[in-house]
């Protein structure tokens, strides 16, 4: 038997699109908010670079969204990047007025760096490349503290609950393996990202692309999901995830390197080494499969290297390489996805009652290529415009649609009575497989024989894994999407590489792939 609670509004994720979501709206009603793991799992944790703003002297919102224009590839929505560069500012002073405490310089101003693609030094940092950390236990504290958001772990969505065309809450399995049944005027999805759908990514390990999957299972509109963004610079080291090698590491000065010395970005792109992500990663790509070593070199920044980043060095020396005079090995991985649930620029997706916040949401702020540091402030930007709406959604009258237990009982294995749970871990090898061809056939370069074999191999591995493995069915979902998206554009833009069809197009130019 379910248990079925009422809340005004259910929150999905805790990630600081998640947790900013949580905060800002319980002004204005009660709040459940579920994550699957543990409150601070998610993508913000591990966030290393910071949060851009155009907050320094001399900067100003318009020449962040010059930035953020240009590395989009003509495919930014104007209208979105510019609520996030203005209302950016405003949400990061307050971020520190909660209490997060960022980098200060001597004269006691904020110390801000730079980055790939930024031409001003914009991004805050905190506890030198723990920007995630802070960020998420500052979050996480304030929720924990604010009597009407009631926060629950370890609760993994199977589905959303949909009646008369609107969402009126969604359906999840506690920790004891126990169904229960949320309803609530409005459900945000603040899910996080897909990395994990990829054989080598920096996302933890509860980034499979829930929320895709949530919500294209009802029909809700996705859109960009081609658009993947491989960040540059991970370890070279048997982890997963990998460990990311910030870019502001590159923004004080690193270079890349093959075996031989070669400082290769010199030639690829007039910022060389501050090139935008998608530009980076190819150019390592093409060095890789020429045969060469890349590395890091990081012995310029010196005995500085500790107390800047102090994350990055213990993981360096904790695989035994000394950064301040040894190259350090990379290669890229699967990073962020600049496309999702699509959304305006109050996070409302195509189904009433929805909305999605995060990396989970397509805003257009990122184009097909995101800016760096860009993704922490577009949680901060759109969590308060979706909690300023969630205060107009109407108060109904809800009740679970008949027979809607039993339908959701058989179409995810779930036993006659507790405990259910997910059975992906026992499907390791099919995870595998599908992260394998992920990387193989969908990532970096892509081309039309390459897609099509990813997609029959989606729906082999989809035909042996069982109703009862979620979180594999989630991933096979996101893949699909991906890989779908992928074949249809016929153009290479931003994190999207055909190499049967390696140039931007002028016909696919603001021509957006929805799903």
């Amino acid at each position: 038997m379910a248990s079925v609670w009422q809340t005004d509004f259910l929150v999905v994720g805790s990630g600081i699109a998640g947790l900013a979501t949580a905060i800002k709206a319980s002004r204005h009603g009660d709040i459940v908010l579920m994550t699957k793991g543990h409150l601070m799992e998610s993508n913000t944790r591990y966030a290393q670079g910071g949060i851009a703003a155009a907050i320094g002297p001399g900067d100003s919102p318009q020449e962040h969204l010059a930035d953020t224009l240009r590395a989009g590839h003509d495919f930014v929505e104007p209208e979105a990047a510019t609520v996030l560069v203005e209302d950016g500012p405003i949400r990061v002073k307050e971020l520190i007025e909660l209490g997060a405490k960022f980098d200060m310089a001597p004269d006691g101003t904020l110390l801000l760096g730079r980055e790939g693609a930024h031409s001003k030094a914009r991004i805050l940092h905190a506890r030198g490349d723990a920007t995630g950390a802070e960020v998420a236990e500052v979050l996480a504290s304030q929720a924990a503290a604010i009597s009407n958001i009631s926060i629950y772990e370890r609760h993994f969505v199977l589905d959303l609950i949909v009646h008369g065309g609107r969402c009126i809450g969604a359906a999840a399995v506690d920790a004891q393996g126990s169904l229960v049944l949320v309803l609530a005027r409005a459900v945000v999805l603040a899910t996080g990202g897909c990395g994990q759908v990829y054989q080598y990514t920096t996302n933890p390990g509860v980034a499979t692309g829930d929320g895709f999957a949530l919500a294209h299972r009802q029909g809700v509109t996705l859109t960009d999901m081609e658009f993947v963004q491989f960040h540059p610079t991970a370890l070279a080291k048997a982890d997963d995830p990998l460990v990311l090698i910030s870019e502001a590491v590159r923004g004080e000065g690193a270079r890349l390197v093959n075996e031989q010395g070669v400082a290769f970005m010199q030639g690829e792109h007039p910022m060389a080494d501050l090139a935008p992500r998608d530009i980076v990663a190819r150019a390592i790509f093409r060095q890789m499969r020429a045969g060469h070593r890349v590395y890091l070199d990081t012995t310029m920044i010196g005995a500085r290297f500790a107390d800047r980043f102090p994350t990055i060095y213990q993981a360096c020396m904790e695989r035994e390489i000394d950064p301040r005079t040894d190259l350090i090995p990379i290669a890229p991985a699967a990073h962020f996805i600049m496309g999702g649930i699509r959304t305006d620029t109050h996070g409302r997706t195509s189904m009433p009652g929805l909305y999605a916040c995060g990396e989970v949401a397509c805003t257009g702020v990122h184009g097909a290529n995101r800016l760096a540091s860009n993704s922490l402030l577009e949680g901060l930007v759109f969590s308060d415009r979706i909690a300023q709406n969630l205060a107009h959604e109407p108060r109904l009258k809800l009740e679970v649609p008949p027979g809607y237990v039993e339908k959701l009982a058989a179409s995810k294995g779930l036993p006659g009575r507790a405990p259910a749970r997910d059975l992906s871990v026992e499907y390791a090898h099919l995870t595998a497989r599908l992260r394998r061809v992920m990387w193989d056939e969908v990532g970096i370069v892509r081309n039309e024989a390459g897609l099509t074999k990813a997609l029959q191999e989606i729906d082999a591995i989809e035909r042996e894994a069982p109703p009862g493995a979620w979180t594999l069915h989630n991933m096979l979902q996101t893949s699909r999407l991906i890989a779908r998206a992928a074949l249809m554009r016929q153009e290479s833009r931003g994190g999207h590489y055909r190499e049967d069809f390696p140039h931007e197009s002028a016909e696919w130019r603001g021509r957006r792939i929805n799903l």
